[in-house]
């Protein structure tokens, strides 16, 4: 089916969202992904989908697990990422955007396929270099000319929705070093950069700076627009290589396994947001009868 163009876009908005926009826990709830085979994983999943074409980009608009959402890709980078998040709150308002997609480790504790539920997020790459090297700082919010914290907090209530769906999860198995191993799911900091790393050296300088678990190339960028436009946010990435010499390998070979874990994880928190809203509407009526 071909995407509806720019020039419909208010006709559109207004008839997709007459259903959306009634009551806060009906509001949509947004997923994105930098690379497109994370994106489709969810998008084959989604109900009555239809596309919405913003500037370009495809909105993705349907029901998974019977809970409105919006599915979109970013492409790869911050600059893409911070614009496709705008497009994306400007237009559909939603409750709250998810981010999903694979990471370098940086913590020595973690293997590919293990999975990140970001507590905060943080630019690695934004700050002051001198000649004793780079010190982290962080952006001032052009709203009001804050400076927004270097480590943005995730929303707590996420947070907790999110751990809780990791235990209802079994993620997909890898083969690491001729040994099968489950991966676990975990909280932490993840790291920000519009670099690939790919050294050693540099995974050190950056877990040192940032204390970062994981390390990635689009989760500040949507963190600090969801947080100077004051929308719930949430990063989930999953670990497909260590970050290393080895890198690049290590993400082709387990790619798959890290997309496909870190989406079983997406999809288990959307069903828990579609219980919560229930049961909202349910003490909610309870009070009304009462």
């Amino acid at each position: 089916m071909k995407g509806i163009s720019l020039t419909f876009v208010p006709f559109v908005a207004i008839f997709f969202f007459s259903a959306f926009a009634s009551a806060d826990e009906t509001k949509p709830t947004a997923i994105l992904g930098a690379f497109d085979p994370e994106v489709k994983l969810l998008q084959g999943r989604l109900r009555n989908a239809k596309a919405v074409h913003i500037r370009g980009i495809a909105f993705h608009v349907g029901t998974l697990e019977g809970k409105n959402v919006i599915l979109a890709l970013t492409g790869v980078g911050k600059v893409n990422a911070a614009m496709t998040t705008t497009l994306l709150i400007d237009h559909f308002k939603p409750k709250e955007v998810i981010f999903t997609g694979i990471s370098g480790g940086l913590n020595p504790k973690l293997l590919p396929g293990d999975i990140v539920i970001g507590r905060s997020v943080s630019h690695h790459d934004y700050g002051l270099v001198t000649d004793e090297g780079m010190q982290n700082g962080s952006p001032r919010n052009p709203i009001d000319g804050k400076r927004n914290p270097i480590h943005i907090p995730s929303d707590p209530k996420l947070l907790t929705i999110a751990r809780q769906a990791a235990k209802n999860v079994r993620f997909e198995e890898i083969r690491i070093n001729g040994q099968t191993r489950l991966p676990a799911a975990s909280t932490g900091v993840v790291g920000t950069g519009d670099v690939f790393v790919a050294s050693a050296r540099a995974k050190a300088d950056i877990r040192r700076r940032v204390q970062a678990d994981v390390v990635e190339m689009e989760g500040a960028a949507v963190a600090q627009v969801c947080y100077q436009l004051k929308t719930s946010f949430l990063i989930i990435r999953s670990v497909s290589d260590l970050a290393d010499k080895h890198a690049e390998q290590d993400m082709d070979k387990f790619y798959k396994t890290a997309a496909n874990n870190s989406a079983k994880l997406v999809v288990e928190i959307v069903k828990q947001l579609v219980n919560e809203n229930k049961e909202e509407k349910s003490e909610k009526n309870t009070k009304k009868e009462n």
